[in-house]
């Protein structure tokens, strides 16, 4: 491999480790696998991390963290709280497609052997629902939302978002991206007292 300084060559390994994770899963991602994606020696992945462990948490963090920035910084764009919640549907993605929530269904799946991805998942996971939260808590102050409890209203929020993406990606025979988006905004209308087709009703403001 040609010359890099340590932080190109750590970032080298963290996307080579990325795209061995999306294209087998996490556990089947090895030190071994990552070298040979990156075309370099076991040793000089062991040289830069001090274990898959922790490579993989990073790798995990890099792609889900971009996503959480991308939805946030789309809705910090709305004008008022309703139109925030419809930015946050608009744009919510555990990563690129379905890809990104089998990503997540891997780190779901595997955080409780590695304490360090459970750590990470976990901070985003929070950081997520605490994105809905703030926009539901605007609603509630400026009157265009009813919820008495914004804290578990965006829990179930997310909750909801979140199964029904992973019952298109394990099932998509059973359930369509439309029924996803149908489903998932109507609940949200539900839990914060809109009327329906608030949230899918782009000229409502």
């Amino acid at each position: 491999m040609a010359r890099m300084n340590p932080d190109d060559r750590r970032e080298a390994i963290i996307t080579a480790t990325l795209a061995v994770i999306q294209r087998q899963g996490i556990a089947a991602t090895t030190v071994r696998d990552v070298a040979a994606e990156l075309g370099a020696s076991s040793g000089l992945i062991h040289h830069y991390m001090t274990s898959m462990d922790e490579l993989i948490a990073e790798a995990f963090e890099r792609s889900a963290g971009a996503d959480l920035l991308a939805t946030s910084n789309l809705v910090e764009q709305g004008q008022d709280p309703l139109d925030q919640l419809r930015y946050f549907f608009d744009s919510y993605t555990r990563s690129d497609g379905n890809s990104g929530m089998q990503l997540w269904l891997d780190a779901w799946a595997e955080a409780a052997r590695r304490p360090e991805l459970r750590r990470i998942s976990q901070r985003l996971n929070e950081a997520w629902q605490q994105l809905i939260c703030g926009i539901i808590e605007g609603g509630v102050q400026a009157g265009s939302m009813t919820c008495p409890d914004p804290v578990a209203a965006a829990w179930r929020i997310l909750s909801l978002l979140d199964g029904l993406h992973l019952q298109e990606v394990a099932h998509s025979d059973s359930v369509t991206s439309q029924q996803v988006t149908t489903w998932s905004r109507r609940g949200a209308e539900i839990e914060l007292g809109l009327p329906l087709g608030t949230l899918t009703n782009t000229e409502t403001s």
